[in-house]
Parts: structure tokens; C-alpha cells; sequence
């Protein structure tokens, strides 16, 4: 299916609702979570899950959500996360992606990583404009959300680690993929500079499968 196809999909509000949630999870989402959590009957919601697997938005598998094995631990159900795959529409066609890439691989060979880095935070601070830096967790959590990295706080309960907020998208991740260690370094850069190194709240690397290379956390987490 063509990119533009498979975004129009997204067009009926209801499947748009269960594809933003199922995102949202970061894990397998069964039918009748999906249906409770947007409102909608589980048979409306089942048809409009399928349609979003079909258009390759969403992956399918199954397994038991009793958490339970062996006999009476019940059929293994259906269950969705969302694909791997990136969509992009441009009109005119536009290709930034190749255009990063050969930046990217310009960079690294020319051992550019302290000037990209420094490029990076420059635009933080740039993005981040008058304001003070970030006064909080909270507040960086509304600030990565509105920059699209899909942060979720995690930790912070009672005998837990501390709280952190990591983040499931990373809005480079194809080219990280390719360059990592200049990109992730220049995406910690840029986060400084947008959130305020000198603030309450401090970026740090801490990379996860899946998920951004990046997390946030108070500035005391990190103080000898």
C-alpha cells in the first residue's frame, strides 16, 4: 500500500482514536482494551484494528492476556502494536532523508561530531526562545510531547528507582539508525539546549531498544 494511502486511513476519527492509543502503549494492546479505552463497541473496534493492520499501520500477533499458561488459561487472542515502518507524505516529492544522510555521513568523516553538537544545542536554546528552562519533569514532559518524541514517565513510585521520563519515538531514528553515535549525541545536545542544561531537569544518554537514546530526570539524580 502507497504511504499516502495508508495515512488516509487514519481519516475515520474512531480508527484514528484506536491507532493513537494503541501508539501511545508502547506493548500489545488487546481488542477489548482498545474498545474500553476509545469508547466504542469491541466489534467496532476489532474492524477498524484489522483495517489498520492491513494498511500497515498496525502489527498483529497473539497470545493470552490472562497471563496465564496451560489448560484453562484460555485462546490466545489478538493483539496490536504499532509497525516499525515510517510513512511520509511529500506533494511536491521531497527527499530530506537522503539529504541528512549524506550530511551525516560528511560529518562523521570529517570528525565534525563537537560542531554538530554544538550546532545542535545552539538551535535548543533557539527553539526554547525567552523562556526559562524547563521547571520540572511535568513540564519537559509537554515540551518533548509538543516536539514529538512520545515521552512517558517511568519509576518514581514507592521503593522504585527514581523518576525519569523516557521518550518512544526519536524523531531522527532513521538516520540514527545509520549514524548513531553522531546523531544521538546531537540529539542529547539539541534536548540540553531546548530544555535548559542549567535548569531542574537534565538529559542524559541511556539507550533502550525501541526507544529514544535520551532520557530526562531531575538534575539532583546525576549530582555526586
Amino acid at each position: 500500500m502507497e504511504d499516502i494511502d495508508a495515512i488516509a486511513v487514519l481519516q475515520d476519527p474512531v480508527r484514528r482514536r484506536l491507532y493513537e492509543y494503541v501508539a501511545a502503549q508502547g506493548r500489545e494492546v488487546g481488542r477489548n482494551e482498545a474498545a474500553e479505552a476509545t469508547g466504542v463497541a469491541r466489534t467496532l473496534a476489532a474492524h477498524h484494528l484489522d483495517r489498520l493492520a492491513e494498511a500497515g499501520l498496525l502489527e498483529t500477533g497473539m497470545r493470552r492476556l490472562t497471563g496465564r499458561s496451560g489448560p484453562g488459561a484460555g485462546r490466545p487472542a489478538k493483539v496490536y502494536t504499532r509497525a516499525k515502518a515510517e510513512r511520509s507524505v511529500s506533494l511536491p516529492a521531497r527527499d530530506y532523508r537522503t539529504a541528512a544522510e549524506l550530511l551525516a555521513e560528511a560529518a562523521e568523516q570529517a570528525g565534525l561530531d563537537a560542531g554538530l553538537c554544538e550546532a545542535a544545542r545552539r538551535r535548543g536554546e533557539a527553539l526554547r526562545g525567552s523562556a526559562a528552562p524547563c521547571g520540572g519533569l511535568d513540564e519537559a514532559v509537554a515540551v518533548l510531547a509538543a516536539r514529538g518524541y512520545e515521552p512517558h514517565a517511568e519509576g518514581g513510585g514507592e521503593g522504585a528507582a527514581a523518576r525519569v521520563v523516557r521518550m518512544r519515538n526519536c524523531p531522527f531514528h532513521a538516520v540514527a539508525e545509520r549514524f548513531p553515535p553522531l546523531v544521538c549525541g546531537m540529539n542529547l545536545a539539541l534536548l540540553e539546549g531546548l530544555l535548559g542544561a542549567d535548569g531542574p531537569v537534565r538529559a542524559r544518554m541511556d539507550a533502550r531498544p525501541g526507544e529514544c537514546c535520551v532520557v530526562v530526570e531531575d538534575s539532583k539524580n546525576n549530582d555526586d
